[in-house]
């Protein structure tokens, strides 16, 4: 039986990761976000839409030119943005290309709730390398301080996939924005320490 106390997030801890994100958000909003010291683009990123309604052409109001527009404002080249349903193997699949594709940046968008089809964490956890928990915890905390419920109570994971940060974020526009907003970043950085190896 695990210990309950493992388990359990202290309200004061939240409030404490939450003061850290946007402290460390609002200490890099005056960097020049569009462009890496040397003048080019951070790098390239992907957005993968999970949705069983888009993936099929239904329904036109995608979150991902959003998170496309959010990308590009952070400085970041965004190749493509693809849609795919609720499906663990769908998932994988769409995630792992832009990785092979070695993209810099890979941000789904959906799938991260507590549903039969939310299955973004579990294809996602399949193909991290190395687990990003302070990056899943801002999100969610900084979700919850801005009243996006769906982004506080996120199952999301955040990671490095050989070359490539890999991102999940809800998919409402509050948490798209709010995430894009913690999210942005933090990814310059985590590129950056990846590209010294």
């Amino acid at each position: 039986m695990s210990d309950p106390r493992s388990t359990a997030i202290d309200p004061d801890d939240v409030v404490a990761a939450d003061a850290a994100a946007r402290e460390f958000v609002a200490r890099h909003s005056d960097d020049d976000s569009r462009t890496s010291p040397t003048g080019d683009e951070i790098g390239r990123a992907l957005v993968v839409v999970v949705d069983d309604r888009a993936a099929h052409g239904e329904d036109q109001s995608l979150l991902g030119p959003l998170v496309g527009e959010l990308l590009g404002e952070a400085g970041f080249h965004v190749d493509a943005t693809v849609a795919v349903s609720g499906d663990e193997v769908e998932i994988r699949n769409a995630l792992n290309t832009a990785v092979i594709g070695g993209v810099d940046l890979v941000v789904s968008v959906g799938g991260v709730g507590v549903g039969a089809r939310d299955v973004t964490p579990e294809a996602t956890e399949a193909l991290i390398d190395r687990r990003l928990r302070g990056i899943e915890e801002a999100v969610r905390s900084s979700g919850l301080a801005a009243g996006a419920t769906d982004g506080g109570l996120s199952r999301g994971l955040a990671g490095i996939s050989g070359q490539t940060l890999v991102v999940n974020i809800a998919n409402s526009r509050a948490a798209v924005r709010d995430g894009m907003a913690t999210v942005a970043p933090l990814a310059k950085h985590v590129i950056e320490a990846i590209s010294e190896f």
